[in-house]
């Protein structure tokens, strides 16, 4: 079975995404999602410029093979542009494979290791009334976790705090700079505690609360932090320290037995060994589309589980329905699942990227269709294009580009 076309779609229902489609000469077609947020255009230049022209006349069924040649062949190896490229590919052979079988994805992963995927969803607020409102709404979905963030008195704006509960979902700003937003670590440090105090005093003890620190605190501070919110028992605290760092988290783990989550940055399993061999942290964070596919991601999840380390795959907005896809059928076969984050996306990208998955009482299932379950509308995919968008960036108060 012999790859005869593979081509890559942009398109923007919203936000912007970028998918791989990989056609076979026996008709068979498959997907892979490639989105880097914010960095769209560079993964797009590296799959068609240096990828597409590599995988014509491959053969389709040599997905270990294929991948081992796109990463090590490159000579320059990681990064997330390489690994989200890589990733797009690895995906859309899955696809195939499991449809020239028969299969959804997960039987060829081996099956079922449960009947549903927990999932987490976001509740936020620019206060305290605000996140309450979101955590009810949340609730109301049926999420059996909910990761809390808010506005921080004095600051304007803080990263991962919108006010909107619809079917419109946030996109990143749209401009030819990024917006910058402010920050400060103190405030920060105090507020957080009380929105804790005030989420559990509404809801009580049973409800799973999360929290994302965004990689903003030293060791220390994190360490802090995590002394702080002992007492509300959070289900875990993401990225609490930048841990490009692996040896910072020994500092934290010392001081706090709050359970810690990373490596939604992460492109590839050496980003984790320190982390995993030591049991730094208790979940681990990267996604499918920028970890270089399922392939690997399955390989650090069976890595991560010789220390009692679950999965936690990121799944914010910027992971197409492809993405999450691959994401559900990895999770419903690996045994160290923990949790899946699911923020859904809105009506326009569900008809464009039509999906067999189904998302109910807060829980998801890849649905039985073949491969993994995602068809995409080329025509209305082609009628919203790309819109150059940027992350923000933060400042201090002094001015300073954050360092986190």
């Amino acid at each position: 079975m012999k790859i005869v076309d593979a081509k890559v779609v942009v398109t923007s229902p919203g936000r912007n995404f970028v998918t791989l489609k990989v056609t076979t000469d026996d008709g068979l077609t498959g997907l892979g999602d490639a989105t880097l947020n914010g960095r769209e255009l560079a993964v797009v230049s590296y799959l068609e410029d240096h990828v597409v022209p590599l995988l014509i006349g491959l053969d389709a069924h040599r997905i270990e093979d294929t991948w081992q040649s796109l990463y090590r062949g490159a000579y320059w190896r990681r990064g997330p542009v390489t690994m989200a490229a890589i990733a797009a590919v690895d995906v859309a052979l899955w696809d195939i494979k499991a449809k020239a079988a028969g299969l959804p994805l997960y039987q060829l992963l081996g099956g079922a290791s449960r009947d549903r995927i927990r999932t987490y969803g976001h509740a936020e607020g620019r206060d305290l009334p605000e996140l309450l409102d979101s955590v009810r709404a949340r609730l109301s979905q049926g999420y059996p976790a909910i990761r809390i963030q808010t506005g921080i008195p004095g600051l304007k704006s803080v990263y991962g705090v919108h006010t909107t509960d619809t079917d419109d979902r946030p996109v990143p700003h749209q401009g030819a700079k990024p917006l910058v937003e402010d920050w400060d670590t103190e405030a920060y440090l105090r507020h957080i505690p009380r929105v804790f105090e005030a989420v559990r005093a509404e809801f009580g003890p049973e409800l799973a609360l999360l929290h994302d620190v965004h990689h903003r605190l030293t060791p220390i501070q994190a360490a802090r932090l995590g002394q702080e919110l002992e007492p509300y028992r959070p289900f875990w605290l993401e990225d609490c320290t930048p841990a490009e760092n692996q040896e910072a988290l020994r500092l934290v783990r010392r001081h706090t037995t709050v359970p810690l989550a990373i490596g939604e940055v992460f492109n590839t399993v050496h980003d984790y060994q320190t982390l995993v061999t030591e049991q730094l942290i208790d979940y681990v964070r990267s996604a499918v589309t920028h970890f270089g596919g399922v392939t690997p991601l399955r390989k650090l999840f069976d890595f991560a589980a010789q220390y009692q380390i679950k999965s936690g795959i990121h799944g914010p907005e910027d992971i197409s329905p492809v993405g999450m896809a691959a994401a559900i059928h990895l999770n419903l076969a690996v045994h160290n699942f923990g949790i899946q984050e699911y923020s859904g996306h809105n009506a326009l990208t569900q008809e464009v990227f039509r999906h067999a998955y189904t998302f109910t009482d807060g829980h998801l299932h890849p649905g039985e269709a073949v491969g993994i379950g995602v068809e995409l509308d080329e025509d209305l995919a082609a009628a919203h294009p790309y819109r150059q968008a940027y992350l923000p960036v933060n400042r201090l108060q002094d001015g300073t580009v954050h360092d986190w």
